[in-house]
């Protein structure tokens, strides 16, 4: 299922509080991204059980229960894990990943909230959550009868409630978090087609608990490994180059100060490429479109970074050119700064148009 419109891990919260208390919801959303911990936070906060089933690891008997003889006829008792005396939390996970007998079975629940003979306790809420066809998840498509009896939304990552969560709430280790920061573009990425791990706000947290288990002496075998196993390869390479600026006081607010310089070893080629695709990004958020709302300090920070990009050039022109160019999301440098560069530094210019 597609949607135009996406909702934030808060505005989905919100949109629950006010939604699922009233008819049941369904929740979209690429593998890893919070639709769990969505629902659970939901159901503290309305101060209610959580009960989670798995769609995918259900059979029909699972949810309707074994038949029983009862005097002169059979009774279905309803599976233990569903019956409560008090309303709560039905999170029915992966629902589009069961079978179209157990999505059969949902019917009944979801609407009228009820397994055979079985009534779920009134004020219970029915949330349902699941991947879409083109994460290359195990999904399988909905009746549009099921579909027809949830309020379908569709969620999204955000990178400033995630770090305002990551700091706050779950104190993730302090190199995943500054990461982010830098870095907020990799905080999520599309699932690949083929068989490799991807960077998720779910493999960012595994990764910030394995480090914490490790220690900050972790070895270097150790974290590739780790972060290798975890995130994209792309991100995994960038990550590694961050982790050894760190360990190497290598930053780009010294670097832009004076107080150090780009790594110039042909071994710290990963730290430098990380450094200048740091130092884009820093340009990015720190230097204004229009050259109409220049202060000062913009002044100051161009004629920083132009230095910067000389004596990055004199060490590798390749990735001095990069910082000029696009990103990977089609960002560009503001127009009048690359006028700039391409007045004071020339040769560095005709070899980005090249």
């Amino acid at each position: 299922m597609q949607s135009a419109i996406q909702l934030t891990p808060d505005q989905t919260f919100n949109f629950l509080l006010n939604v699922a208390i009233t008819r049941p919801v369904f929740l979209w959303g690429a593998p890893g991204i919070g639709k769990s911990a969505l629902v659970r936070r939901f159901a503290d906060e309305v101060g209610m059980e959580c009960v989670s089933l798995l769609g995918s690891q259900l059979a029909p008997e699972d949810l309707l229960g074994i038949p029983q003889i009862d005097g002169q006829c059979s009774r279905f008792y309803p599976p233990a894990n569903i019956v409560r005396q008090q309303p709560f939390v039905l999170f029915l996970d992966e629902l589009n990943a069961s079978s179209h007998e157990i999505q059969k079975a949902f019917y009944s629940l979801i609407l009228e909230q009820r397994i055979g003979e079985y009534r779920l306790p009134e004020g219970t809420v029915v949330i349902g959550a699941g991947n879409r066809a083109k994460d290359a998840a195990i999904v399988k498509p909905m009746p549009s009868a099921l579909i027809n009896r949830m309020v379908h939304v569709h969620l999204r990552a955000d990178h400033r409630q995630w770090l305002h969560w990551a700091i706050n709430e779950a104190g993730l280790h302090p190199w995943v978090v500054e990461y982010i920061q830098l870095r907020p573009d990799q905080l999520w990425n599309e699932p690949p087609k083929h068989e490799e791990p991807f960077s998720t706000p779910r493999s960012w947290h595994m990764l910030s608990d394995a480090l914490f288990s490790f220690g900050e002496e972790i070895p270097s075998e150790m974290l590739e490994a780790l972060i290798y196993g975890l995130l994209s390869p792309a991100h995994a390479g960038s990550f590694k180059g961050f982790v050894k600026q760190i360990r190497q006081k290598h930053t780009i607010t010294a670097i832009l100060k004076g107080d150090a310089t780009w790594p110039e070893d042909p071994t710290d080629r990963d730290v430098l490429y990380f450094l200048a695709q740091s130092f884009r990004s820093h340009l990015y958020k720190e230097l204004p479109v229009d050259d109409q709302s220049l202060r000062s300090e913009h002044k100051r920070l161009a004629v920083q970074a132009k230095d910067c990009l000389k004596t990055l050039a004199r060490i590798s022109v390749e990735i001095a050119q990069s910082v000029m160019s696009e990103d990977e999301n089609g960002r560009k440098l503001p127009a009048w700064f690359l006028i700039e560069v391409a007045r004071d530094l020339p040769r560095l210019a005709a070899r980005a148009k090249s």
